[in-house]
């Protein structure tokens, strides 16, 4: 059903505004812009019905658009504009082409009829997807301008292991914003901002990242394993990371094959038998004895107890096991203090 804010109803006026063109316009028009039903037609699509070329079909809407614009019942619509524009500017001035519709309408033929009004009204500007950013419609420049920029910025602010809260996000994005000048505070228009950008997604669990960032674009166990993980907050064995797959996003995991493909990723470190952390936690890859060592090179020289406390804060291990690599002379060396140093 259409929003408070739009009192008229689109596909009737879409219909009186076709109607001062002469019949196949009418219906090159509607089948262009879908404004019956479906989605809108191509110019060859158009073209091969008619017998005639896509550039004359081109010229044809051209023409009509024109004669529309020209005439009185155009004229007489003067205040469904405004209500358009109206709309456009509180959604937030420049939005998602499809998003914007969407809020107005879930049916996709008064969609269509909406996009006419659109692609009619001089207040109007419609931007084309590029390699930035979706198709999007505006009607101030200058906001747009900042939009476009502060959400540049956000994009370059972020690696592909960065996963934000959609809060988080947007108060990034507000924080550009100020920087290039823009005066908004509004968190709802920042939310739509967003996904006017291409390369910014949100993964299966609802942060926000880089579209292309592995955590965002899920392709495989690994991906979702990351998820699991971070969600977790903690290193998990194999097994249950296979299991909260399963569970989380319905994708069977077989354990072994979650195993074996964690075991491959930097992203994952093994820190117990058969327990997984990850690598951005600070834990390091390693046998424990290669973690003894780089714990002892970092801190200096230590007692057997601090050895003790940090090893096992990086590896879910029994504390023989630590000893017993510890007291293996090939390796490491107590000095006169009773401290273990590298041997």
């Amino acid at each position: 059903m259409i929003k408070e804010t739009i009192s008229f109803k689109p596909k009737q006026v879409g219909k009186a505004l076709l109607a001062i063109l002469p019949t196949r316009a009418q219906d090159i028009m509607s089948r262009r812009y879908g404004l019956e039903e479906g989605e809108g037609e191509t110019l060859e699509a158009i073209g091969k019905r008619y017998g005639i070329t896509r550039e004359r079909v081109r010229q044809i809407e051209e023409f009509s658009l024109r004669a529309i614009r020209k005439s009185p019942t155009f004229g007489a619509t003067e205040a469904i504009f405004t209500e358009l524009e109206t709309a456009l500017n509180e959604y937030g001035g420049v939005a998602h082409e499809r998003e914007f519709l969407n809020y107005l309408d879930k049916n996709l033929a008064v969609q269509n009829n909406l996009h006419f009004l659109l692609v009619l009204g001089d207040a109007f500007t419609r931007l084309k997807e590029d390699d930035h950013f979706h198709h999007r419609w505006l009607v101030d420049k200058n906001l747009a301008d900042h939009v476009h920029t502060s959400l540049q910025q956000v994009v370059e602010s972020l690696s592909d292991t960065d996963l934000l809260s959609e809060r988080e996000m947007i108060l990034r994005l507000l924080t550009a914003l100020k920087e290039v000048g823009a005066e908004t505070d509004s968190e709802e228009k920042a939310r739509r901002w967003l996904s006017i950008s291409k390369n910014l997604g949100v993964s299966p669990v609802g942060e926000w990242g880089l579209a292309k960032s592995p955590s965002v674009r899920v392709r495989g166990v690994r991906d979702y394993a990351f998820l699991v993980l971070r969600q977790q907050g903690s290193p998990m064995h194999f097994t249950e990371v296979a299991k909260t797959i399963n569970s989380l996003f319905n994708r069977h995991a077989n354990p072994a094959t979650c195993h074996n493909e964690l075991i491959k990723d930097k992203r994952f470190v093994l820190v117990g038998r058969g327990i997984y952390a990850l690598t951005e936690w600070g834990y390091t890859p390693g046998i424990v004895r290669e973690v003894i060592e780089n714990i002892i090179k970092k801190y200096g020289p230590l007692s057997e107890k601090e050895v003790m406390t940090r090893v096992l804060k990086e590896r879910y291990v029994k504390p023989n096991t630590i000893l017993v690599n510890l007291k293996n002379p090939k390796f490491f060396k107590k000095n006169k203090e009773g401290k273990y140093a590298v041997g």
